[in-house]
């Protein structure tokens, strides 16, 4: 039997949609915005800091990154990114959405301007100093994912609630096209001021003493959004539901919806300290009950998006290798540094622009129509049918003629990712878990995620390059290295649509109908342990 909810949250999950709603999620989408930038923005210019720090004097051919550095220049910012969302993920169930909020602005900010600002006489030195700065950036990145879904879920009505924390997502989208824009014309401006020849006219001159500055400029820039969110977010007030669900202060929670909302609202205290003294939800994180009630719910929201990181960011930080396999990027030697930031920039622009960015409001559109789970299952299954139509024939696609149907089907990856499981996994652990826990059960999820992003990042890179690289001469055809690559992740988003069924359906429903918090006692809580899939 249901409890009477209290009147504060009440009013939240009827509100008509109003402006206040979408001021939460410009100000939470301009963290993920950052977020993106500052994550993405690496594989711009990787290229280039081979080619600054590691030229062999004399040699005909530009410089690349060793495997080892390479790996720890794009994946260190995903080790920092898994340890913030545990630690701010907790934090923010501790201290409260709010104050945690404007923590992990200050440390993307402080720590994108450093990582442009790496220093050192030799390279390695370089090389540590930025990988050291972009472990805290990913730091900072880390807490902003779950603080930034809670309040989002928190602040939205039922009705509409997906689609406002998709929005915060899609907010992705943008910031990884940002970078690619951003790189265009820094790369434009530089090469218009201090043009320089190609590998073919001259070895020793390609890259130029200003390209240096240029992946510095694209690093550093990603401080500015951040900057500019910091101040909006110190005057959201705290979301209701911790305030009066975690805080058990109702009083606070009726005066800052109030104030919000621009209605009358009852306080209640004596109903929220009667449900404080309710002993069947005084359980723990872990307890036997908490296992009992939302174990499968955190395995489902943990290995789907662990499954998902996996191909998704291999797809986004390694495209510059798949587009040079089919050609779509010219080899290096017969362009200079920075056309190569330019031509890198623009293709990984032009899929942001054709699929990633509809993909995301594709969902947004459509997640609180066809619900979570349609869309995840979706979604992991047309990766899967590309990914595989992709490897298969890898051969077929490494041909002239038929360049551009790669470069469409693996557009369509993208498309189906973000149309599918890069958002609902951001979606559902904000909405299926208790108040006292949303904000770490959210973090431990997308931890999950980073830990598959590590997986992609650092294994994709020596699956798609070692066979290329080391093993031509043993009669490996160019390219088996990255069809290797997208057989396994093929692999991977398969089983991803058979964790999906571990899902819980939150469509149309209240926070604290999910998560049971309305509920009288623990045996009327068998929906929320069961697991419904439509």
């Amino acid at each position: 039997m249901a409890r009477d909810q209290l009147q504060v949250l009440n009013a939240l999950d009827v509100a008509k949609t109003q402006w206040y709603h979408f001021t939460a999620i410009i100000i939470a989408g301009m963290g993920f915005f950052t977020d993106a930038y500052d994550l993405f923005c690496i594989s711009l210019v990787t290229k280039l800091l081979g080619r600054i720090y590691y030229h062999v004097e004399g040699s005909p051919k530009p410089g690349t990154l060793p495997p080892n550095v390479a790996a720890a220049v794009n994946g260190v910012a995903f080790c920092g990114t898994l340890a913030g969302q545990l630690f701010f993920g907790w934090l923010g169930d501790k201290l409260g959405r709010k104050k945690v909020y404007g923590m992990t602005l200050m440390v993307m900010v402080l720590c994108s301007i450093a990582s442009g600002l790496s220093f050192g006489h030799e390279p390695k030195a370089v090389m540590a100093t930025l990988c050291f700065f972009r472990f805290w950036l990913g730091f900072g990145i880390g807490g902003d994912y779950p603080l930034s879904a809670t309040i989002m879920s928190e602040y939205a009505n039922k009705k509409t609630r997906g689609a406002f924390i998709a929005a915060v997502f899609a907010m992705q989208g943008f910031g990884i096209m940002a970078g690619g824009i951003f790189a265009i014309i820094i790369s434009s401006a530089f090469e218009a001021k201090f043009p320089s020849p190609s590998y073919a006219e001259d070895a020793l001159r390609s890259t130029i003493p200003q390209a240096d500055l240029v992946w510095r400029i694209i690093l550093m820039v990603g401080a500015i959004p951040a900057a500019m969110t910091y101040y909006s977010r110190s005057k959201m007030p705290e979301t209701a539901r911790y305030t009066a669900l975690v805080a058990k202060n109702a009083k606070q929670a009726a005066s800052d919806m109030s104030k919000v909302l621009q209605v009358e609202i009852e306080e209640e205290q004596g109903k929220v300290e009667e449900n404080s003294r309710d002993k069947s939800k005084s359980f723990g994180l872990f307890s036997k009950e908490f296992m009992k009630r939302h174990g499968l719910h955190l395995l489902g929201t943990t290995s789907t998006w662990f499954l998902l990181d996996i191909a998704f960011y291999s797809q986004n930080l390694f495209q510059k290798d798949i587009f040079s396999a089919i050609g779509w990027i010219p080899p290096a030697q017969t362009m200079n540094a920075i056309e190569e930031v330019f031509k890198i920039a623009r293709a990984q622009t032009l899929i942001a622009l054709c699929s990633t960015v509809p993909g995301y409001w594709f969902t947004v559109a459509f997640i609180d129509v066809i619900g979570r789970f349609a869309i995840q299952l979706m979604g992991f299954f047309f990766m899967t049918v590309f990914m595989f139509a992709l490897a298969i024939p890898y051969n077929h696609w490494t041909h002239k003629e038929n360049r551009i149907g790669f470069v469409v089907m693996y557009s369509l990856t993208f498309f189906f990712a973000n149309f599918g499981p890069n958002a609902t996994t951001f979606v559902v652990p904000a909405e299926i878990f208790p108040a006292r826990f949303r904000s770490t059960c959210h973090g431990i999820s997308a931890a999950s995620g980073k830990l598959g992003a590590m997986v992609g990042a650092f294994g994709f890179l020596y699956l798609a390059q070692s066979p290329d690289k080391t093993k031509t001469d043993k009669g490996y055809p160019p390219g088996i290295g990255v069809r290797n690559s997208l057989l396994a992740l093929g692999v991977v988003n398969f089983l991803g649509i058979l964790f999906t069924f571990l899902v819980p359906e939150s469509k149309g429903k209240s926070l604290e109908e999910m998560s049971g918090e309305n509920e009288e006692n623990e045996n009327s809580n068998s929906d929320t342990r069961t697991v419904p899939i439509v």
